[in-house]
């Protein structure tokens, strides 16, 4: 049995404009036309497209997933273990840190005071110093890195409250869109992640289209900003990233 693109979009709750572009890149190239020439998807796609969303769910870059499922030595039950031991440990990630919200909001309730210990176990071995050398070691060369960081050193107090403000407000609206069951490639998600790139090369750096999809494939791919993004929606980090690229699409 064969199914058209319109079905398997459905069933797979992507857009047809997604499963478009994954035939484009040579992802997941349908096995079969109708005689009008449209997209025909078997069981055998199906069960690669199931991969692809499970990677793509835990973050992996497409081109990653390409390379995974197209290694000769590939083997189906091998990604489903890994999949699955990756997601367990997503799951146990997040239930430590509602577990941690939770204790904060019992705390502030009750007037507790908790310790320095108690606020940030939940953390473990994060430095934010760290993270900014790690931003540093991968952009450092880049004009937009230099860029951001001229800006930055200039920025008061209300600079800094006024910029997060503006992204609490735009990440607020993409998640009123995401819970109305609005596509990520739907004219007002694009246009919310329009408003995201233009906030992001007005205030930060000049962002770019392309540069902006990689964005988004980094709010995925990266455990601590996907989770900044979950405690928003769940499902946010995934929804941004989606609509970021259809964006881009359709720009360039």
């Amino acid at each position: 049995m064969s199914h058209p693109v319109g079905k398997v979009a459905e069933l797979a709750g992507v857009t047809v404009r997604t499963l478009h572009h994954y035939d484009a890149i040579g992802l997941l190239s349908p096995s079969g036309r109708s005689h009008a020439g449209h997209r025909r998807y078997d069981d055998g796609d199906l069960d690669r497209l199931q991969q692809i969303l499970f990677y793509r769910e835990l973050g992996f870059p497409l081109d990653q997933v390409a390379a995974l499922l197209d290694d000769p030595e590939s083997d189906p039950w091998e990604h489903l273990r890994r999949q699955h031991a990756l997601l367990t440990g997503r799951i146990a990630r997040l239930q430590e840190m509602a577990a941690a919200v939770e204790t904060a909001m019992e705390a502030r309730k009750m007037g507790i005071n908790l310790t320095p210990e108690e606020k940030f176990e939940v953390f473990g071995d994060f430095d934010p110093d760290q993270y900014a050398d790690e931003v540093r070691e991968r952009w450092g060369g880049t004009e937009a890195y230099r860029e951001s960081q001229h800006n930055a050193v200039t920025w008061t107090k209300e600079d800094w409250k006024r910029l997060t403000e503006g992204f609490d407000a735009l990440h607020r609206r993409m998640a009123g869109l995401l819970d109305a069951g609005v596509a990520a490639d739907s004219e007002q998600a694009m246009d919310v992640a329009e408003e995201h790139r233009g906030f992001i090369s007005g205030n930060h750096y000049e962002c770019g289209h392309e540069m902006h999809s990689s964005l988004g494939e980094m709010y995925v791919a990266d455990a601590r900003f996907t989770a900044t993004y979950e405690a928003i929606r769940p499902g946010l980090a995934v929804y941004m990233r989606d609509a970021m690229l259809a964006n881009a699409l359709r720009h360039l």
